[in-house]
């Protein structure tokens, strides 16, 4: 992924919302998004495809070398592995969410998120972490079971070989900054 300038990019320590994820990749990641926009979610075309790693963090433009660093550090000291997501779950009645289930790359994707969740990215989550592909969020209990119905059928397999370091845009649009391959310093 190219290289972008600064988020914020006036040189001022200005306040940025960032997270960190495993993206889906295509065909999966469009096939997702058009089935989020499909049940009415209207953050469907905002965010792409992705697995969480560090929810959404603000943080301050300035911090941002010691960030990359520190998902550099991160990276490098990963192995590529193979990801199966299949089939729906949900987080209801605790929180409105039906998602893809991750079956295979669960346990790395645990090991990702607590390596970059630590050093400069240290902080508490709201829920225990648990790695999935939102299809539908916030939406009426009717569009929800449609939701978890209709992906009961979902199956991706890919190789899982960077995550992704994505700034939250003021239009409201997460787009990816700064991928780090797994291996690589």
């Amino acid at each position: 992924m190219p290289t972008a300038a600064a988020p914020g990019g006036d040189g001022l320590d200005e306040a940025v919302t960032i997270g960190v994820s495993v993206h889906v990749p295509e065909p999966y990641g469009s096939r997702v998004q058009d089935a989020r926009a499909g049940h009415g979610d209207p953050q469907a075309r905002s965010i792409p495809t992705h697995v969480t790693l560090l929810p959404p963090t603000e943080t301050r433009t300035g911090l941002l070398p010691g960030i990359e660093r520190h998902l550099r550090a991160v990276a490098a000291g990963q192995r590529p592995f193979r990801m199966l997501l299949q089939g729906s779950g949900t987080f209801r009645p605790v929180s409105p969410v039906v998602f893809i289930r991750v079956e295979e790359g669960a346990q790395e994707c645990r090991v990702l998120e607590a390596e970059v969740r630590s050093g400069p990215l240290a902080r508490e989550l709201a829920f225990p972490y648990h790695p999935h592909v939102t299809v539908a969020h916030g939406l009426p209990e009717p569009a929800l079971d449609v939701a978890y119905e209709r992906t009961k059928g979902f199956r991706a397999v890919f190789e899982v070989a960077e995550f992704v370091l994505s700034t939250f845009g003021p239009d409201a649009v997460w787009r990816p900054w700064r991928s780090y391959a797994f291996g690589r310093s």
